[in-house]
C-alpha cells in the first residue's frame, strides 16, 4: 500500500396544562377529569410515533448496511469501506454515456475550446459491464479525485498531466496502457467510444497493486457535512436564500448549455442540455434512458490560467478560499469554499462561517470560472459587473 502524501499544492500548472381551574362543585369534577385522561391517552401516541421516526432514521433497513460517506444512503458496509472510482467522461454531442446515471457526485468544469468535461465519482462500482465513454485528463480533475482517495480511470492525457500523474501516490488507471478497455463503433467520432467495465478495472488494480481499502491517513469522516434524513435542510433558516426553480450554466458553459429545473415532486434538480448542434433535452443515460437528477448542487467560482495558444486551462484547486452557491429543495444560498491540501475534502461555508449541511442523496459540482455568471430563474447571479 502506498503511503499518502500530505501536500499542500497550487493545482495551477500540473475550498435547531397544568390546567389552572379555580374551584368547581364537587358534581361537576367528573367531566374535566374525564377529560384530562383522554388528553393524557393521546399524548403518548403522538411520543410513540416521534420515537418511532427516530428509530427509523437511524436503523439501517438491512443488516450489514451503513450510512455513506459519499451520499449518506443506505449502502452495504463493504462499499462504503471500499474506495470509489473517478472516470473521466467527455460532454460533447458525439459522446455515448453508459452509467453515468448511476453517479453519486458529477464534475463539470471546462476545458480547451469552450467545451465541458465531466468526472463521474461512483462508490459503488461493482456492478459495470460498460462504462464511459472514457476521455483523457487535465490535472485538475485529479486534485478533486484525490480528496475521496479514489481510482482515476482515463483514457491519456496531454503533457500538463505528467508532473501530478506520475507522481508515486497517484493511483490512476490509463486506457491507452490497458488491455482492459475497448472501442465501439455507436458514435461518430473515433475518439469518444472508449469502454471499460468492473471486471477491467479490478484486472488493472490488481495489476498495478492497488489496494481497494482506503489508505493509510485518509480520513474516515463523511466527505460533506450532511443534514439528518429526517431533518432535510430547506434553507428557510437564511434570510437572504433565494428562490431557484432553475438554474441555467449555458453562460458559463456555452457549448453544453446545461441547465438545472427542480422537480417538486422528487424534490430533485433534473438536468438538461441543448449541446451545440443537437436538441435541447433531458441529460440521460444510454445504458437505461435514466435522467441525470441531482439532490444537490454546488458551485464554485474558482482561479484559472489560460496555458497556451491551444487553449489549455488550469484551475486552482485548493491552497484558496473562494465564493460560489449552494442549492437544494428549489433554494439557493451563496458560500464560501476551501480545499487547503491535496487529500482534504472541500468544505463549504455559509455567510456566517458555518458549514453547510447538504441533503441525504446525489450532488453536482460545477466549476465556474472567475468573472463568470448564471441564471437562476432568469435572474443573473455572478459574474463581473
Amino acid at each position: 500500500m502506498k503511503r499518502l502524501q500530505a501536500l499542500s499544492l497550487v493545482a495551477l500548472s500540473s475550498t435547531l396544562l397544568l390546567f389552572g381551574c379555580g374551584k368547581k362543585e364537587e358534581e361537576m369534577v367528573v367531566e374535566p377529569v374525564v377529560e384530562q385522561v383522554i388528553d393524557d391517552i393521546s399524548e403518548p401516541e403522538e411520543e410513540t410515533e416521534d420515537t418511532e421516526t427516530e428509530v427509523d432514521e437511524d436503523t439501517p433497513p438491512e443488516e450489514g448496511m451503513v450510512r455513506s460517506r459519499i451520499t449518506n444512503e443506505w449502502v452495504d458496509e463493504e462499499v462504503n469501506n471500499t474506495r470509489p472510482i473517478t472516470v473521466m467522461i467527455p460532454n460533447t454531442k458525439t459522446a455515448a454515456q453508459y452509467g453515468i446515471s448511476q453517479a453519486d457526485v458529477l464534475y463539470e468544469c471546462n476545458v480547451e475550446g469552450s467545451i465541458t468535461r465531466l468526472m463521474a465519482l461512483f462508490q459503488d462500482w461493482r456492478n459495470f459491464d460498460r462504462l464511459g465513454n472514457v476521455r483523457s485528463c487535465r490535472d485538475y480533475y485529479i486534485y478533486w479525485s484525490f480528496e475521496w482517495d479514489a481510482f482515476y480511470i482515463h483514457f491519456g492525457g496531454p503533457f500538463y498531466i505528467d508532473e501530478v500523474i506520475n507522481r508515486p501516490d497517484t493511483e490512476d488507471i490509463d486506457g491507452l496502457s490497458s488491455s482492459n478497455f475497448w472501442r465501439a463503433d455507436d458514435t461518430s467520432n473515433s475518439t469518444d467510444n472508449a469502454y471499460v467495465d468492473t471486471k477491467g478495472i479490478l484486472a488493472d488494480i490488481d495489476k498495478l497493486g492497488y489496494d481497494l481499502e482506503y489508505r493509510d491517513g485518509y480520513s474516515d469522516e463523511q466527505h460533506y457535512k450532511f443534514a439528518p434524513s429526517g431533518e432535510p435542510n430547506t434553507l428557510e433558516q437564511y434570510s437572504d436564500a433565494i428562490t431557484a426553480n432553475k438554474i441555467d450554466m449555458s453562460p458559463t458553459y456555452p457549448l453544453t448549455n446545461c441547465y438545472f429545473v427542480y422537480n417538486t415532486e422528487t424534490g430533485l434538480y433534473d438536468r438538461f442540455q441543448h449541446l451545440s448542434g443537437t436538441a435541447d433535452g433531458p441529460h440521460t443515460d444510454k445504458a437505461n434512458g435514466k435522467q441525470l437528477a441531482f439532490k444537490n448542487i454546488l458551485i464554485q467560482n474558482t482561479y484559472y490560467e489560460v496555458r497556451d495558444e491551444k487553449g489549455y486551462l488550469a484551475f486552482q484547486c485548493h491552497d484558496t478560499t473562494r465564493d460560489g452557491w449552494f442549492f437544494t429543495n428549489g433554494r439557493g444560498i451563496h458560500v464560501n469554499w476551501e480545499k487547503t491540501a491535496d487529500y482534504s475534502a472541500t468544505r463549504y461555508y455559509d455567510d456566517e462561517g458555518n458549514e453547510i449541511e447538504l441533503n441525504t442523496g446525489k450532488t453536482m459540482v460545477c466549476i465556474v470560472e472567475d468573472g463568470d455568471s448564471f441564471l437562476v430563474d432568469d435572474v443573473k447571479v455572478g459574474g463581473t459587473n
